[in-house]
């Protein structure tokens, strides 16, 4: 086995495979999740500070109550950290297994692999792009190396939406995670792909997304967390997207954890004059997945694109959680969500879109479709709006219905069986997110996910 240290020499698929014991994840074994973090030693002390600080902030904060507004509609019972533990590391054949597991587009332009907050591959960019400047490494060299944008950017933004206490948790764990820093007049053609694994019953992970566009530069990213087996676990992550002025991103994430894991996941992202953000997150596993996404329109002219398609049945909850916050002029923010339930699923949506004084000629827009296939299955959907501006154009709206028995019947009457009409009759509903995402090929890959999810 070939262990790598030092970053810098890294060759263009490079293996980091740490010397570690097999992963049993037991209690017995390690750390409960709610034990005061470690102090490890190869951290940055940036990084280790932080997660000191950020542990304090855990323990003085309440755990979510129903009464809370920002958890409106969420059933907290399914809530119970108690029986996970801190990551642990992951054997040498479970490392091979898994990036060999880590496949998603055809052509791409990097990729890294993590497993349980271990970095296992690092696929570096071409070397002309790294001659432009652009930076892909793990989080904590980045702590190092670009301490001033490290400290910039990392977490800088308030949580609003009632994770607080799961974003202390989060900062106080992290050890690892993406940095990316595109310069300014860059443009990465293909996409990034990082994939997060969560691999040992009763394990965490805390992924961490940090990603900085400078002006006018372009890229697309795409983070996939999955569980390596149908296995309870608990997963609390972060992305921090930044995007200087007349800069375009495409992000793209897909949530595979087993039926058995609970998930946190807390998005931030702020866009400056003229940039563009699509971001489109893919819900299919967990048993209880809960986001919190908060687009910022920070600068005249801004556009911020928030999209998300939830595949729910048997017994789970998804629950979105959304602000589209406009502080500048002539900007717009757009959201489009789709959910299909089955069984008794249940999804919650809650949004709001707040124009603040003097963002004028604002254009905002929230819709929100729910599709359920079973009489059992719950959706919740409660869009707002505070507006204190003038001279703008906002709506909101959330619907909820079941499949037009006409259409399913015109496709039994032609031979199709009746799951595979559901099947169809899901996909049409759920297309024209995927239309918006802007990218025929990743689109494509993401329909392929759900058919795969019917057929399973």
């Amino acid at each position: 086995m070939t262990v790598f240290w030092n970053y810098d020499d890294l060759t263009m698929s490079d293996t980091l495979l740490m010397p570690t014991e097999p992963c049993t994840n037991t209690a017995d074994e390690s750390a409960a999740l709610l034990a005061q973090p470690e102090v490890v030693s190869d951290l940055p002390a940036a990084l280790q500070n932080a997660r000191s600080e950020a542990w304090s902030t855990f323990e003085s904060l309440p755990m979510p109550r129903r009464t809370d507004e920002t958890w409106r509609f969420t059933n907290l019972k399914s809530i119970d950290l108690t029986a996970f533990v801190k990551p642990l590391p992951v054997s040498e054949d479970v490392q091979e297994q898994l990036i060999e597991r880590s496949v998603g587009q055809g052509e791409i332009a990097g990729r890294m692999v993590f497993a349980n907050d271990q970095l296992l591959k690092r696929e570096i960019l071409s070397e002309e792009l790294k001659a432009k400047g652009v930076i892909w490494e793990p989080l904590e060299k980045a702590a190092t190396d670009h301490a001033e944008l490290f400290r910039k950017h990392f977490m800088a933004q308030d949580v609003i939406l009632g994770g607080q206490k799961f974003a202390a948790l989060h900062e106080a764990n992290v050890r690892t995670g993406t940095f990316l820093y595109v310069p300014k007049n860059v443009e990465i053609a293909l996409p990034l792909e990082v994939f997060h694994w969560l691999h040992g019953a009763n394990g965490s992970t805390f992924p961490h997304t940090l990603l900085i566009a400078g002006a006018n530069s372009k890229i697309t990213l795409i983070d996939y967390f999955e569980s390596a087996e149908e296995v309870p676990g608990f997963a609390c992550g972060v992305n921090d997207l930044y995007l200087e002025p007349g800069a375009k991103l495409t992000y793209v994430c897909v949530q595979k954890w087993s039926r058995q894991t609970q998930a946190f996941q807390i998005n931030n992202t702020t866009v400056d004059r003229d940039a563009s953000a699509t971001s489109l997150v893919l819900n299919l596993g967990s048993k209880y997945a809960r986001s919190e996404s908060v687009s910022r329109l920070a600068g005249a002219g801004g556009r911020s694109d928030m999209l998300s398609v939830s595949v729910a049945d048997g017994e789970q909850e998804i629950d979105q959680r959304t602000f589209q916050i406009h502080q500048a002029p002539n900007a717009t923010s757009d959201l489009l969500y789709k959910n299909s339930l089955d069984g008794h699923s249940r999804t919650t949506f809650s949004g709001l879109i707040r124009v603040e004084p003097g963002a004028h000629r604002t254009d905002a827009y929230q819709k929100v479709r729910n599709l359920l296939l079973s009489d059992d299955a719950e959706a919740n959907s409660a869009p707002g709006l505070e507006i204190e501006a003038n001279d703008v154009r906002c709506t909101h709206g959330a619907t909820s219905g079941q499949i037009e028995q006409e259409e399913l019947f015109y496709l039994l009457s032609r031979g199709i069986s009746r799951k595979q009409a559901q099947k169809l009759i899901v996909l049409g509903f759920l297309n024209e997110v995927f239309e918006r995402l802007g990218d025929e090929t990743i689109a494509a890959s993401l329909k392929q996910k759900i058919e795969a999810r019917f057929t399973r």
